[in-house]
Protein backbone atom coordinates (compact mmCIF):
# COMPACT_ATOMS: atom_id res chain seq x y z
CA UNK A 1 0.00 0.00 0.00
CA UNK A 2 2.18 2.84 1.15
CA UNK A 3 5.56 3.88 1.55
CA UNK A 4 5.76 5.39 5.81
CA UNK A 5 3.77 5.12 8.99
CA UNK A 6 0.92 3.52 10.06
CA UNK A 7 -1.55 5.38 12.06
CA UNK A 8 -0.71 3.34 14.81
CA UNK A 9 3.12 4.37 14.51
CA UNK A 10 2.15 7.86 14.01
CA UNK A 11 -0.06 8.10 17.34
CA UNK A 12 3.33 7.21 18.88
CA UNK A 13 5.24 9.89 17.77
CA UNK A 14 2.14 12.39 18.20
CA UNK A 15 2.40 11.01 22.09
CA UNK A 16 5.72 11.68 22.08
CA UNK A 17 5.19 15.59 21.13
CA UNK A 18 6.55 15.09 17.00
CA UNK A 19 4.01 16.54 14.39
CA UNK A 20 2.64 14.38 11.85
CA UNK A 21 1.62 14.12 8.51
CA UNK A 22 -0.14 12.22 5.44
CA UNK A 23 1.89 12.12 1.95
CA UNK A 24 -1.31 12.15 -0.23
CA UNK A 25 -3.49 14.62 1.38
CA UNK A 26 -3.84 17.17 -1.04
CA UNK A 27 -3.09 20.08 1.35
CA UNK A 28 0.57 20.65 1.30
CA UNK A 29 1.91 21.70 4.64
CA UNK A 30 -0.59 20.19 6.92
CA UNK A 31 -0.23 18.47 9.54
CA UNK A 32 -1.27 16.97 13.04
CA UNK A 33 -0.41 17.47 16.58
CA UNK A 34 -1.90 15.96 20.04
CA UNK A 35 -2.75 18.70 22.52
CA UNK A 36 -2.63 17.66 26.04
CA UNK A 37 -4.64 19.71 28.31
CA UNK A 38 -2.91 21.16 31.66
CA UNK A 39 -4.52 22.78 35.12
CA UNK A 40 -5.30 25.50 32.67
CA UNK A 41 -7.03 24.07 29.98
CA UNK A 42 -10.83 24.35 29.84
CA UNK A 43 -10.88 20.94 27.88
CA UNK A 44 -9.55 18.02 30.02
CA UNK A 45 -8.73 15.09 28.09
CA UNK A 46 -6.23 15.44 25.02
CA UNK A 47 -7.45 15.81 21.31
CA UNK A 48 -5.53 15.88 18.04
CA UNK A 49 -5.62 19.48 15.77
CA UNK A 50 -4.30 19.99 12.02
CA UNK A 51 -2.41 22.27 11.15
CA UNK A 52 -4.14 23.73 7.52
CA UNK A 53 -2.71 25.17 4.44
CA UNK A 54 -3.50 28.54 5.72
CA UNK A 55 -2.16 27.91 9.34
CA UNK A 56 -5.09 27.43 10.91
CA UNK A 57 -5.69 25.38 14.19
CA UNK A 58 -8.57 23.38 13.82
CA UNK A 59 -9.67 19.66 16.20
CA UNK A 60 -9.28 16.97 13.92
CA UNK A 61 -10.66 13.79 13.28
CA UNK A 62 -9.60 10.52 11.37
CA UNK A 63 -11.63 9.71 8.35
CA UNK A 64 -11.06 5.94 7.21
CA UNK A 65 -8.77 6.60 4.66
CA UNK A 66 -6.86 8.10 7.04
CA UNK A 67 -6.75 5.46 10.02
CA UNK A 68 -6.25 2.81 6.90
CA UNK A 69 -3.43 4.60 5.25
CA UNK A 70 0.22 3.83 5.77
CA UNK A 71 1.57 7.01 4.09
CA UNK A 72 2.16 8.67 7.56
CA UNK A 73 5.15 10.68 8.46
CA UNK A 74 7.16 12.67 10.82
CA UNK A 75 7.65 16.47 9.95
CA UNK A 76 10.42 17.82 11.57
CA UNK A 77 10.33 21.02 12.73
CA UNK A 78 7.06 21.19 13.99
Amino acid sequence: MGEGLRIGEALQYLRSGLAVSRKNWNGPGQYIKLQVPDESSINTLPYLYIITITGDRVPWAASQTDILAEDWYIVEGK
